[in-house]
Parts: structure tokens; C-alpha cells; sequence
């Protein structure tokens, strides 16, 4: 007999998925090619242009990487309260591509502000649009997991493109630098070098501005093919008007100010994200015994499985967010690349994975579950975590291998991404399905916020762990080419034996508190 929420999707979604969620998949899909296009390219294009060693350009991606995701739970609230959901995609949109073109002014101070218009665009795009997807099915929608796993295809066909197509036209328009103002610790290519003694590099400025054009294909599809959301995602009754809008608008102009500040005092960005999560941790506590002490004790004690399946992606994103860091650092400089493959490429390798594997996993989902041997989401994410670990126990295999020029194998690196791939599978797209899941229909743009300000907290983790993990050596020297070849390879080595640790143990940990935690989530799986 099929559930209430089953039988009451919508009649053209009968035998497949709703239409809608075809739309979003594509307005995700330019979206995500906007922001894996520019976060492909930004470590190196902060080195570049900056004249900053690997650990300041480092810094400044942390905290770029962390804003982008802690501002989604007031872009949530947006949505919930203000705009709806459709109005705060359409406007997220137009401002992230506003600041994509913005980085294409060779500028300290333009390239700050560029940064700053795609945190605050992001935080009223990326979480609502996920939302969004949730809302087209009923709550305990079969098809509801499978549909998160193909809107995730989506996200990762943009994030495959992005690299490649952004890092080859950066390539095809290069600038010609001197030897002196290359990056500290830059060692060019023979190729690279011309006959004057000037250093070829990529212009990562023409990277960025097809990250912005890509953002603007994204907002088009939504436009022009919204109709397929039926009645989802519409403003408020008691907030329609330019007025509301205007005053969304006055607020991202506040906001813009302020992500300019703590992206130039990145000293003070930890402590802000630290206030933020406090503050999650004690609303989603509040709102639990609040709804315990109404009655309702299953959706109390589900808001508390919430808190601890956040924490878990917290953990996961700490370590997997190497990857466009210390990771991309490293496949320049430690990695035997053929002379067809740049190194910007690997930043793809995890989305093909993902678009390969995305339907063979939302495939055995659903079979698992017809055989009631779907592991509960709780498992998913201690697995989750227990590969992404295996992947640097991987990267360290691939390290033990290195050459006499202190380059690792080339395929080495495409097995570390295959675990964190796999890993990521069981986390992310069941991560989101889970927030519609778990969270009140009245409050899920909210929700998925704090999914994301979780993952904000992560990529802040990840340039603390590595610190602690890689305490052993002087890092400032390491950055600055002072410490080079076996000694280098030790640094990586020793960061990514501590990462893999601690991701194992936790992942270990949530397999053993699988079973207690399935029972404050009351049924849903």
C-alpha cells in the first residue's frame, strides 16, 4: 500500500521523477560550474597574484571557502520567512555572477570584493536550491534519495567541466611574468620559460569570467523553465512585492562590507565561524525541547540525531576539503604529470568519479532497500568518513613510492579521489535528503543552512589540521622553497597520516553509535 506522501506527488511524475527536478538539475549543474570553476583556480591565482607563499594563499582560500557556506543559513531564512525560495535562487544568482566578473580586474582590493559578492550570492543560491529539490517529494517518498543522487549528478557534470574549461582557456591567454615575481617557493617549466627570461603562467582572469558566465546560463534555466515546480518555492503571501526584494537587497549590501573585512583579517574568521556554530548548536537544542515539552518527542529527539549527523559532515568536509588546498598544491608540485595533463585537471577527477558512480549508488540504495539491507544514514556517514581516510593512507602509499625527483606516481592520485569519491557518496547526497527529512516542513530552508554552515566549519578544520598534523616541520620554510624534496614529501606525509587517523576513528565511532542514533530518528531512513 503506498504512503499518503507517496500517492500525493503530482500526477506527471507518475513512473519517474517530478519535471522539476530536471530544471534544477541544470540550473545546479552552471551554478556548480560557476563556483568549481573559480575554486579550481583560486589557490594558485592568490599565490599568483598576491606574492604570497602556498600557506598565506592557503588562508585566504580557508576563509573564502568557509564564508561561502556559513552565510547559507540566512539565505535560508530568506527564503523561509522573506523572499521564497524561487525569488532567493534568482537574486543569489545575479550576484555571484556579478562578482565572477569582478575577479577578472587584475586588483587586490577588485578581487576582495569579488569574493565577497559570491559568499552573499551563494548563501541565497546554494541552500534553497537543494530545498527546493527536497520539497518536490512527500516525506517518506521512496524516489526521494535517488532524486537527491541525480541533482547531485548535476552539481558534478558543472564541477567536471569547470576545471578543465576554465584552467584550458586561462592557458590559451597567458601572461608573461619576470623570474622575480613569481610566487616564493614557484618553480617554472623549462616550456615555460621564454627566450627574454620572462615565465609564461595561465591568466586565471579568463577562468573566473567563464565561471561567471557559466553562473549566468544557470539563472537563465531557472527563469525560463520554473513552471515545472508547480506550486514550490513561491513568495510568502504576506511578503509579494518589490519592497521585500529591495529589502533583501540593503541587507546583501550590508553583508558584502562585512565578508570583505573578515576575508582581509582572516586572524578573526575562526572566531566568527566558532559564534555562528555555538549558536546553531543552541537553537537546534532549543527548538528540540521545545518541541519535546509540546508533545511532539519524536521530533525533539530528531533534531538532536540532526545535530550529531552535522557534526559527522563537519568531520568529513575537514578532510576532504584538501582536495582544491594542499591537495592541488600538491599535484603541481610532488606529482609525475604527463605533458597532456595539468594539474588543475585533478580538481575534475572527483566529479567524473561521481557522474560514473552517482547512479550505481542511488541503484544500490534503492535494491538494498527492497532487500531491507539499506545501511541507515547514520552507517552511511561512518563509512563515509572511514574512505575519505583511505584516501590519504593512499596518498601516503603514494608518497613511500616517490621517484629520485621526488614525484609520486600520476595514478596514484586518481585512487585517493576514488575513496574520497565514494566516501563523499555516502555523505552528501544522503546528507541532503536527510535535512528534508529530519528538519520541520516550516523550517527546512533553515535546515539546510546549518547543512552548510557544517560544512563552512569543516573547510575552516581542514587548515587546522593540517597545522597540528604537520606541527613536526617549519612550515613557513616549506612554503617559502626553503624546504624542499624528501623533506617536503615528509611535511605532506605527516599532515596526511593525521587526517586519515582521526577521519577513521570518527568513522569508526558513528558505525558503533549507528543503532542509539536510529532511534532518536524515529523511522526515517
Amino acid at each position: 500500500m503506498s504512503s499518503p506522501a507517496v500517492a500525493a506527488t503530482s500526477p506527471e511524475s507518475k513512473g519517474g521523477h517530478p519535471p522539476g527536478l530536471y530544471m534544477l538539475f541544470f540550473a545546479e549543474l552552471w551554478e556548480r560550474f560557476c563556483y568549481y570553476g573559480m575554486r579550481a583556480l583560486l589557490a594558485v591565482y592568490v599565490a599568483q597574484l598576491f606574492m604570497v607563499a602556498k600557506k598565506d594563499a592557503a588562508l585566504i582560500y580557508g576563509a573564502y571557502t568557509s564564508l561561502v557556506y556559513a552565510v547559507g543559513i540566512f539565505g535560508g531564512y530568506v527564503a523561509d520567512k522573506v523572499l521564497g525560495y524561487r525569488r532567493s535562487i534568482l537574486l543569489g544568482g545575479t550576484i555571484m555572477a556579478a562578482g565572477c566578473f569582478t575577479l577578472t580586474v587584475k586588483d587586490q582590493s577588485a578581487f576582495l570584493w569579488g569574493l565577497s559578492l559570491i559568499v552573499v550570492g551563494n548563501g541565497l543560491f546554494k541552500p534553497n536550491i537543494s530545498t527546493l529539490v527536497g520539497k518536490l517529494y512527500g516525506p517518506n517518498d521512496p524516489r526521494r534519495d535517488g532524486g537527491f543522487t541525480i541533482f547531485y549528478m548535476g552539481i558534478n557534470i558543472g564541477a567536471a567541466l569547470a576545471p578543465v574549461l576554465c584552467a584550458w582557456i586561462s592557458n590559451v591567454f597567458p601572461i608573461e611574468v619576470a623570474r622575480e615575481a613569481l610566487p616564493p617557493g614557484y618553480e617554472p617549466k623549462p616550456e615555460q620559460i621564454l627566450p627574454s627570461g620572462l615565465v609564461l603562467l595561465p591568466d586565471y582572469r579568463w577562468g573566473f569570467g567563464m565561471a561567471g558566465a557559466g553562473m549566468l546560463l544557470g539563472i537563465l534555466t531557472f527563469r525560463f523553465f520554473q513552471r515545472g515546480l508547480g506550486d514550490k518555492g513561491l513568495t510568502p503571501e504576506n511578503r509579494q512585492g518589490a519592497k521585500w526584494l529591495l529589502c533583501v537587497l540593503a541587507g546583501c549590501a550590508v553583508t558584502a562590507p562585512c565578508v570583505h573585512f573578515l576575508l582581509s583579517r582572516k586572524d578573526i574568521g575562526g572566531y566568527i565561524l566558532l559564534i555562528l556554530a555555538i549558536g546553531m548548536l543552541l537553537w537546534f537544542v532549543s527548538l528540540g525541547i521545545k518541541m519535546s515539552a509540546a508533545g511532539d518527542r519524536a521530533g525533539g529527539q530528531r533534531m538532536y540525531a540532526f545535530l550529531l549527523l552535522l557534526f559527522a559532515n563537519m568531520i568529513f568536509w575537514a578532510c576532504f576539503e584538501q582536495a582544491g588546498n594542499s591537495l592541488n598544491f600538491f599535484a603541481r608540485d610532488h606529482v609525475s604529470n604527463p605533458g597532456w595533463w595539468d594539474f588543475e585537471y585533478f580538481q575534475s577527477v572527483n566529479a567524473v568519479y561521481i557522474i560514473l558512480l552517482g547512479p550505481v549508488f542511488a541503484w544500490l540504495w534503492v535494491k538494498l532497500a527492497a532487500q531491507d539491507r539499506n545501511p541507515s544514514i547514520p552507517r552511511k556517514f561512518g563509512l563515509g568518513l572511514v574512505q575519505v581516510g583511505l584516501g590519504f593512507v593512499v596518498c601516503n602509499l603514494a608518497i613511500s613510492m616517490a621517484g629520485p625527483e621526488f614525484r609520486t606516481p600520476f595514478l596514484m592520485l586518481f585512487l585517493v579521489y576514488l575513496f574520497h569519491t565514494t566516501g563523499e557518496l555516502c555523505i552528501s547526497p544522503v546528507g541532503l535528503s536527510m535535512v528534508t527529512k529530519l528538519a520541520p516542513s516550516h523550517m527546512t530552508g533553515v535546515a539546510m543552512g546549518a547543512w552548510f554552515l557544517s560544512i563552512s566549519c569543516g573547510n575552516y578544520l581542514a587548515g587546522v589540521i593540517s597545522a597540528i598534523a604537520g606541527g613536526a616541520l617549519d612550515e613557513d620554510k616549506l612554503d617559502k622553497g626553503q624546504i624542499v624534496g624528501a623533506d617536503a614529501l615528509a611535511a605532506y606525509s605527516s599532515t596526511y597520516a593525521g587526517i586519515a587517523w582521526f577521519a577513521i576513528v570518527a568513522g569508526a565511532l558513528y558505525l558503533l553509535l549507528a543503532k542509539p542514533m536510529n532511534r532518536l530518528m524515529h523511522g526515517i531512513k
